[in-house]
């Protein structure tokens, strides 16, 4: 079987390794992004550099229409057999008490209502042995006091949606399971205001070290193939000992 997978927020970060992971593992990629047309081409340079067929393309993942038209461009790969939901944000860190209102919403409009409409368009497309992989957080169990507790409890409720997803679309023999990456170096942390928090966090990490983006993309890959065949409903934790 081709395998066919569309992956969200795919030009940075885990994203764009996972792309890079699976084009290299012999998936035909089609990822959506936001704005960053230069990262993005080269991402899908490199997914053809790796022999397989790529698709790039703009994608709001709050708007039905644009996760429609990001689905749509996957299918004209072939029939879909994975999607990695990973397109997220969070907002400034501070205490829970000055969080803006609208920080709040858009938290929860992409890291959860884009989950949801990208799984709906999969599970709508997808036949028996096609597998999603719905990128959480450990801050879902560790709550993320004094920084964002909104992001926390909105990835708690992805852990939430793996689990219910699993169980609905097992009898299809499609397989839901989710990545929870501890603090990763990505560039996400600048979008909070904290560019070096990777850095600050490794002395409370047991393992003494942020991860990086390709440590997640291999367990993302794992749960998307064969191996994982027998995996369902997983919350896979990948934080350094957090």
């Amino acid at each position: 079987m081709n395998s066919i997978t569309v992956i969200t927020g795919g030009s940075r970060g885990i994203g764009a390794a996972t792309a890079r992971r699976l084009a290299h593992a012999g998936h035909d990629i089609a990822f959506g992004y936001r704005r960053d047309h230069a990262a993005a081409a080269a991402v899908l340079a490199d997914i053809h550099a790796a022999g397989r067929r790529g698709v790039a393309l703009p994608a709001d993942t709050t708007d039905p229409d644009q996760v429609t038209a990001l689905f749509d461009a996957a299918a004209d790969l072939g029939d879909l057999t994975g999607l990695v939901n990973n397109a997220g944000v969070t907002s400034p860190i501070g205490p829970f008490v000055d969080l803006d209102p609208d920080h709040l919403r858009h938290v929860v409009d992409v890291n959860l209502i884009g989950y949801v409409l990208c799984a709906q368009q999969a599970a709508r497309r997808m036949n028996a042995g096609a597998a999603i992989v719905n990128v959480s957080s450990a801050a879902a169990t560790l709550g993320s006091p004094g920084e964002y507790i909104h992001y926390a409890a909105v990835k708690a409720a992805t852990d939430t949606l793996t689990t219910g997803l699993a169980k609905e679309l097992a009898p299809r023999g499609i397989r839901v399971n989710a990545v929870a990456p501890g603090v990763i170096r990505t560039d996400i942390h600048t979008s909070s205001g904290q560019p070096d928090r990777p850095d600050r966090a490794a002395t409370r990490i047991p393992l003494g070290r942020a991860g990086e983006p390709d440590e997640i993309a291999g367990a993302i890959a794992w749960l998307l193939s064969p191996d994982a065949s027998y995996t369902t409903g997983a919350v896979l934790r990948i934080a350094g000992g957090l």
